[in-house]
């Protein structure tokens, strides 16, 4: 008793010298600090406490009013919200750190030499598997056919997944083993490409994906905790505290959970149920998880396909494609597939979020959840249903994301990627509906910006130029590609920031810098609010902060 006693009176005479002030885990001082809330948008501190944001204001009252375990002297550096991607897929992303990276090549040539050098340093037998290879980027323009590669690697399986994921190349051992022969038939809302006498190609769109994934060596738990270990680096070296995981199955949803309950996960997920029929009956039967391991981890969502990519001519197109006549692309799910599922994610208090990339497959989208509502007699904005990419929108559809409450939730940096060739695709005057961003804000629509992780990097920055810009890193096109589309950088800022927040029901809890959020939060080597556009390039994320705790700091 006396022990506790002297404590308390020591603790006493601290305060006093304090002039009681409160206690706080951390400070951040003399910095910029841009809260996205219009209330208060700019400060220079912010006091955290137990994961969670207590005060924000001018140095001197802060100071005054608090007293830290820790304070960190920023020297004006920008502090923004923690940042957040509302599509990306993480453990995909940790599992493509460990396959080769085939972005950039620059001809079909190229992809054999880096697999036949990975062949020479794996096992006979075993499989290479890779990402990222885009025929756009190659003088050829035509999708490869397996022949160079399969005699550079016939003593293994190779599997090569397109950039967007929704086209793969694989050799002739894989189709041997697979059974894909000339008289393999096409599955519904899958390609198998074959040659002019009919033979597969070996390139795989979209559904005919499946006929090879039962063979696919399945990683141990083991595997997929390095994979998500280096993803989740990746994440918060890049400033990312929050990721809407668009896709996320039973071994994705163990680990997850496990990382969590150690304390490993190092940002916060807000997960969306991948189309497994027994996952989702399981799930819709208990209803959604919020807010688990303090906010961690968020089960509320679903994400479903309604069609493929514009780059593998997959996408759904009310009218042909204009440099493919005759095609219309493929649709992964049937209207009475969708709406069912929609209907049961209503009922079970579940959102939902749609792939739909061409015009075509963004109307079906639209039309499912409108009658949805009408049937279950709810409005759209209470439950915020999602369509994942809205790439290609008819300008009549354009209005009805407001209208109904829908989420576009986009990814700036595809436009960038597909601009070379999208026109190709969609035609001079359909292509003006596409990546449509201040088109659809003018609107009144919510949108929510992210990255599309691994099909894009994972770096909100990079996002963040390409919605200011719609110009490369080279600075082309001059002036930017559609450039009355592009946004400002408080608007980006807002798409990764309240807007992404918005999308997963949480602006209450992140998304902006105020007292009782949690204590996500962001430093920048730049003022990007203030500096030239092409300065966003080379900024370095100095600190990142989740629940109040330092998670990287620049080295």
């Amino acid at each position: 008793m006396i022990r506790t006693m002297a404590g308390l009176a020591a603790s006493a005479v601290l305060l006093t010298a304090c002039g009681f002030k409160e206690t706080a885990d951390l400070m951040l001082v003399n910095g910029k600090v841009v809260t996205m809330n219009d209330e208060q948008p700019v400060a220079e501190a912010v006091a955290i406490r137990d994961g969670r944001i207590v005060s924000v204001g001018t140095n001197e009252r802060i100071r005054s009013a608090y007293v830290a375990g820790k304070t960190e002297d920023l020297q004006g550096a920008l502090v923004l919200p923690g940042l957040i991607d509302a599509h990306m897929h993480l453990l995909g992303l940790g599992r493509s750190l460990q396959q080769l990276d085939l972005s950039g090549t620059a001809d079909f040539e190229s992809v054999v030499r880096l697999v036949a050098d990975r062949a020479r340093f794996t096992p006979k037998g075993s499989w290479i598997k890779g990402r990222g290879w885009d025929q756009n980027d190659w003088p050829t323009k035509s999708f490869p056919s397996h022949h160079l590669l399969s005699a550079a690697t016939r003593e293994h399986y190779v599997y090569l997944s397109r950039v967007d994921g929704h086209a793969v190349l694989v050799n002739e051992n894989v189709m041997k083993r697979a059974g894909i022969t000339r008289s393999t038939s096409d599955p519904p809302g899958g390609k198998i490409l074959r040659d002019a006498t009919g033979h597969p190609t070996g390139v795989l769109v979209d559904n005919a994906i499946d006929l090879i994934t039962p063979f696919l060596p399945v990683p141990t738990m083991e595997e997929d905790s390095v994979a998500l270990t280096m993803a989740l680096q990746t994440c918060v070296e890049y400033g990312l505290t929050t990721v809407h995981d668009a896709g996320v199955d039973r071994t994705a949803l163990e680990l997850y959970k496990r990382f969590a309950g150690a304390g490993r996960l190092q940002l916060r997920v807000y997960a969306m149920l991948s189309d497994t029929q027994d996952l989702l009956r399981s799930y819709f039967d208990r209803g959604p998880e919020i807010g688990l391991f303090n906010h961690f981890l968020t089960v509320r969502a679903v994400k479903l396909y309604a069609d493929g990519a514009l780059g593998s001519r997959g996408a759904m197109l009310l009218e042909p494609y204009s440099d493919a006549p005759g095609h219309t692309g493929l649709a992964l799910n049937s209207r009475e597939y969708l709406q069912r599922i929609a209907g049961d994610a209503l009922r079970s208090g579940f959102q939902l979020g749609i792939h739909a990339i061409g015009d075509r497959g963004n109307r079906t989208v639209l039309d499912v959840y409108e009658q949805a509502f009408q049937q279950h007699g709810v409005k759209g904005d209470s439950v915020r249903f999602r369509i994942e990419h809205a790439q290609v929108l008819s300008p009549p559809d354009i209005p009805r994301f407001p209208r109904l409450g829908v989420i576009p939730s986009m990814q700036p940096t595809h436009c960038t990627s597909d601009m070379y060739w999208a026109e190709d695709r969609l035609g001079p005057a359909r292509v003006r509906g596409a990546y449509a961003w201040r088109t659809l804000m003018k609107t009144g629509a919510h949108i929510a910006f992210g990255s599309d992780a691994p099909v894009e990097s994972p770096n909100p920055l990079w996002g963040i130029y390409a919605a200011v810009t719609r110009q490369d890193h080279n600075g082309f096109p001059q002036g930017g590609w559609y450039a009355s589309e592009h946004w400002t950088i408080m608007e980006a800022l807002r798409g990764f920031t309240i807007n992404a927040a918005y999308a997963a029901f949480e602006e209450n809890l992140k998304g902006s810098i105020e007292p009782d959020k949690l204590a996500d939060l962001v430093v920048l080597s730049k003022d990007i609010t203030t500096a030239g556009p092409h300065e966003i390039l080379q900024t370095r994320v100095v600190m990142t902060i989740v629940h109040g705790r330092v998670v990287h700091r620049a080295k």
